[in-house]
């Protein structure tokens, strides 16, 4: 033990001098045993993004060193082909946005909430065979997602099994994987509107009338859309299962001896304790959603009519396939921006707030909040305050 001024009980004073050398033995022993971890990171994390990065604002041909005297700085020149000066680079990179943007929009909110449900329904103690329905929902999380892919072709060509089961409810199903047109669009088309209104002919963004950006997804996308909230809904129920174990049943147990519902419960007990799990889970789902590639190589590359062309491939295309890396490099580092932005974004709306607002309070028969009873409990003259 020892004081504010640094002495122990033995009388001798301590410097931090003296503690830093008597410390030092264990620090060097820390980065011996870090160090290779530290430089793996650094050859294949850090590196890697350094050369990209100069990459993306150079017009490096993708043959010899990225840094060899032959490569010249071009500045944001790729990243203005992609966004400022029209043609056929801008409006791909704008239409694989268009598909990313409804593919998370569906996808991470779909996946969170059936990823909870699950969760929840998998956690209670009255149900039997709880390890055998974990294995069930996670399995498709641990299949090869190329394997995934081809059996939803194969689920969803036309005389698919998809097709086969709608058939018996005497509807016939559309040829999923070759039908560019979007679901805003077939709606709106069932109520007679097939072209674009004169208000919605304007371009402004990207070079993308807001008639193409309002389309919604393809049907094609569609299926994208269903396997992924199929194959990562099982992941994600693990991680909540976690945190819903990791809550007492005191807690549960008291709001309900305060006369909360079975929903007041969930939404105001359960929830607001999963808001970590919460914050993991939307990233998770934020990232993967955003960086989607392995799916749309192996089943469509874009197709069709580029309704399922995302930035990730759309990277990939442009660097292996085109050979114009910098435009590569940039998509990748727009893409990183997305995902920063977003996340930020998120866990500043996840964020716990110090105070709740009265509208999110518990309110009782009375219609006082259980902060109101505390103070109550604790004002002058109560058994709490000492007084009788």
């Amino acid at each position: 033990m020892s004081d504010a001024h640094g002495s122990t009980r033995s009388g001798r004073i301590r410097t931090p001098g003296a503690w830093s050398k008597r410390n030092r033995p264990q620090a060097i022993s820390g980065w011996i045993f870090i160090a290779p971890a530290v430089v793996l990171l650094l050859l294949f994390l850090v590196l890697p993004i350094i050369m990209a990065a100069w990459v993306s604002v150079s017009d490096w041909s993708g043959r010899g060193s990225p840094f060899s005297s032959n490569v010249s700085f071009v500045g944001a020149d790729n990243y203005a082909t992609l966004t400022t000066q029209g043609g056929l680079a801008e409006k791909d990179f704008a239409v694989s946005l268009r598909n990313n943007v409804y593919y998370v929009i569906l996808v991470v909110p779909i996946q969170t909430a059936l990823s909870l449900s699950l969760a929840v329904m998998v956690n209670r103690r009255l149900l039997r065979a709880r390890g055998f329905f974990r294995t069930a929902f996670y399995f498709p999380s641990v299949t090869s997602s190329v394997a995934i892919t081809v059996l939803f072709l194969f689920l969803f060509s036309p005389e698919g099994a998809v097709n086969k089961a709608l058939s018996y409810l005497s509807v016939d199903g559309p040829n999923w994987m070759s039908e560019p047109r979007g679901l805003v669009h077939l709606l709106l088309g069932a109520f007679g509107v097939d072209h674009s209104p004169a208000a919605l002919q304007a371009s402004p963004l990207l070079g993308l009338s807001w008639w193409e950006w309002i389309a919604g997804p393809s049907v094609a996308m569609t299926v994208f859309i269903i396997m992924a909230i199929f194959t990562t809904s099982g992941t994600f129920m693990l991680l909540f299962i976690a945190a819903l174990q990791s809550i007492g049943e005191e807690i549960d147990d008291a709001s309900r001896v305060d006369g909360a519902t079975a929903w007041q419960r969930f939404s105001r007990v359960t929830v607001p304790m999963l808001r970590p799990t919460l914050f993991t889970v939307i990233t998770l789902g934020l990232i993967g959603t955003w960086q989607v590639f392995d799916q749309i190589y192996t089943g469509t590359k874009g197709a069709p009519a580029k309704t399922t062309l995302t930035p990730a491939y759309l990277s990939y295309e442009a660097s292996f396939e085109r050979q114009h890396w910098g435009e590569g490099a940039a998509i990748a580092f727009i893409l990183f921006a997305i995902i920063v932005i977003m996340t930020i974004v998120q866990r500043a709306t996840l964020r716990e707030h110090t105070t709740v607002p009265r509208r999110h309070r518990f309110v009782f028969g009375d219609g006082t909040t259980i902060a109101d009873r505390k103070k109550q409990s604790k004002a002058p003259g109560t058994e709490e305050d000492g007084h009788v």
